[in-house]
């Protein structure tokens, strides 16, 4: 009767993954923005004002040389045919090289505003005169070249990574058929996972954007097969011992089920520390992150072992496991030739990985967080390119100004003192954008383009000069920008000691030990800081990136100490099993012995399926698997092979204080 609850959620997923979809992304003015600060205020409150919800597009019309009064005329018919005359006058700039006017984009969602963006393009290229060209950029612009990013892109990432991971299962195991055990079983958890966690953010009024379902799928392919390999693993070298296909399952599942229940509700507990986030699309990722683990560990340690057994071992063809063999801990294997390697020379052994780390570390140095709108795309899309050919004939600030509110009664006084603050543009400084509930909204023109630090600078000074005024803030981009920035530094500062505690408590009370739970979260935190470091000098030298996304080291510090947990949980409750009745230094040898394979197995799988995250066109995205990419396999190949036995079979039972593990 085994067979009938794997086929039972075979049906059942096959079925609900092809009759309902993914809760569609349901974008508020502020859902990217940090509660609790004056350019979410802003955004809040412009969403009230008339076509207050709409984005602004800017058109430009350009040529290489002087507009002529004939291509002028020929330029505004287009472009009242194309704006349904609902766009501002059309402004020459002072060099007569080009023509811009802005247009509100009302829209429901990002899918909408990019097709209207696209539409927009090609009325506005029918019908302009020779050696003119016409462009589309401003915020609709851009969040439209930002949807279009996403289009069709959780299929892309979801064939990518069922693709990265059935080849390497295949490689791992060399059987044709095993694989498809954990895949399917990881496939469909996934889906559910998806569905399941968007449903419940709606449902709950927590916001999410279109990477959330990404980062979900790669998450729980990369943590639900890491969780499948162990437990094959020890299935496999239970089958050595016994007959029954049944015991065989029992003990391992006990053994191996252990690691696999700690180590996800670690991981889950982690990421329920972004709920402590000011970003409610943070909040998001984690909520709907460890609704996925927790289907993913289900699905492992419930459907997983009685579809294993309703198979003979046959499945395992050509590498069938026969009674007798000698399991993994007793071999004389390659990991196990490692560890008599590192147990030789300890301290030497230990010294090399360290050193190793710290010169991979020195990358921090020079490290620079901050990607402008410009910077997050890793093709350049139309929004950008002619929002740098507008600063060429207008102020650079025009494309995305700064926006002041401020009571009615306060307008006149308020205007005089930005007037009077350097880097605010003195061609186009300071205009009436409209009034709702006795406010009114000033639209600010800076010298500085959008995105850049000077743009920002501009912003304090900015602010600066208008902390007497009651009641008046200052929004727009490059505020929510300075906003962003130290909300995530925040951000950091509370999130990361409270997810550094969750691991240490999860290790102390697992390992019931003192000195164990400590080490292993130094080593942990060590191959963060060495990731982040190298993952710094590949973004910057290999691929050309100027800097990183401010949200990157919180999500890459989140990512590998939970999962790096994982193969801490996954060697050391096995060095705990083999220490008894044994030196514990032996039984750190046999417990790599027994696990080096899988471990390894396990994070080449996870660090190729992060890396898949960059097969969409999107910096920050591409330089967060960068960065876990790294890190995985330094804690597979280095920190979990090399440093930890070398610390564990140097201190002995010293490493288990205060428990008697031998």
């Amino acid at each position: 009767m085994a067979w009938i609850l794997p086929v039972l959620y075979l049906v059942a997923g096959v079925a609900i993954a092809g009759m309902v979809s993914t809760a569609p992304v349901e974008r508020s003015a502020t859902s990217a923005l940090p509660d609790g600060f004056d350019s979410t205020e802003v955004a809040a409150l412009v969403d009230k004002f008339p076509a207050g919800d709409d984005e602004v597009a800017v058109v430009l019309f350009s040529s290489d040389s002087a507009i002529s009064a004939e291509q002028k005329a020929a330029v505004q018919k287009v472009y009242d045919a194309a704006t349904g005359g609902k766009g501002t006058p059309l402004q020459a700039a002072p060099d007569g090289t080009a023509l811009s006017g802005v247009l509100p984009v009302p829209f429901t969602d990002a899918a909408e505003l990019s097709d209207k963006v696209a539409e927009l393009r090609s009325d506005l290229r029918q019908d302009l005169p020779d050696g003119v060209q016409a462009a589309v950029t401003g915020p609709a612009a851009i969040q439209g070249d930002l949807a279009k990013v996403f289009d069709g892109a959780d299929f892309t990432l979801l064939g990518v990574t069922a693709s990265v991971v059935a080849v390497l299962l295949i490689v791992t195991y060399r059987s044709p058929f095993l694989w498809l055990i954990p895949l399917i079983t990881v496939g469909l958890a996934d889906r559910l996972a998806s569905i399941g966690s968007t449903h419940i953010l709606t449902g709950l009024g927590v916001a999410f954007d279109e990477s959330t379902t990404g980062i979900l799928s790669v998450l729980v392919f990369g943590a639900g097969t890491d969780y499948a390999l162990l437990l094959i693993s020890r299935y496999r070298d239970e089958l050595r011992v016994t007959e029954s296909r049944a015991e065989a399952m029992a003990r391992s599942w006990v053994r191996a089920g252990e690691a696999v229940l700690a180590s996800s509700v670690t991981v889950v507990l982690s990421l329920l520390a972004l709920l402590l986030s000011a970003f409610p699309t943070t909040r998001g990722l984690g909520l709907a992150c460890a609704i996925g683990v927790v289907i993913a560990a289900v699905a492992v340690l419930v459907v997983l072992p009685m579809a294993l057994v309703i198979f003979p071992r046959g499945i395992f063809w050509p590498r069938k496991p026969v009674v007798g063999e000698k399991v993994l801990s007793e071999g004389q294997s390659f990991w196990r030739r490692i560890g008599d390697a590192v147990a030789n020379r300890p301290v030497p052994a230990a010294t090399v990985a360290v050193v190793l780390l710290a010169a991979l570390a020195s990358g921090l140095f020079g490290v620079k967080t901050g990607l402008s709108e410009s910077d997050q795309f890793i093709d350049t899309p139309e929004s950008i390119t002619a929002a740098s050919r507008l600063a060429e004939s207008f102020p650079a600030g025009s494309t995305d100004p700064a926006v002041v509110l401020t009571p009615d009664s306060l307008a006149r006084s308020t205007v005089a003192l930005i007037r009077g603050v350097d880097g605010v543009s003195a061609d186009q400084d300071v205009t009436i954008a409209g009034k709702n509930d006795g406010m009114t909204r000033l639209n600010v023109v800076l010298d500085s383009a959008p995105g850049t630090k000077a743009a920002q600078d501009d912003v304090r000074a900015l602010r600066k000069a208008l902390e007497d005024q009651p009641r008046t803030i200052v929004g727009g981009t490059d505020a929510q920008n300075v906003d962003i920035a130290t909300a995530t530094s925040d951000d950091r500062g509370t999130i990361v000691p409270l997810i550094l505690v969750i691991v240490l408590l999860a290790l102390g009370l697992l390992l019931r030990s003192l000195v164990a739970p400590v080490i292993l979260v130094v080593t942990v935190v060590a191959t963060y800081l060495a990731a982040l470091g190298a993952g710094w000098l590949v973004s910057t030298q290999v691929f050309g990136f100027e800097r990183l996304d401010s949200g990157v080291p919180l999500q890459a510090f989140l990512f590998l100490v939970a999962l790096g947990v994982d193969y801490n949980i996954f060697l050391v409750t096995r060095a705990a099993e083999e220490s008894r009745g044994r030196d514990p230094r032996e039984g750190m040898l046999r417990a790599l012995a027994s696990t080096g394979g899988v471990i390894t197995s396990a994070g080449i799988l996870l660090a190729a399926v992060f890396a898949v995250l960059g097969v969409l066109p999107l910096v920050v995205l591409a330089q967060l698997g960068i960065v876990i990419c790294i890190g995985v396999l330094l804690d597979t190949l280095l920190v979990r092979t090399v440093l930890v036995p070398a610390i564990g079979v140097k201190l002995g039972e010293r490493f288990w204080t205060p428990r008697k593990v031998s």
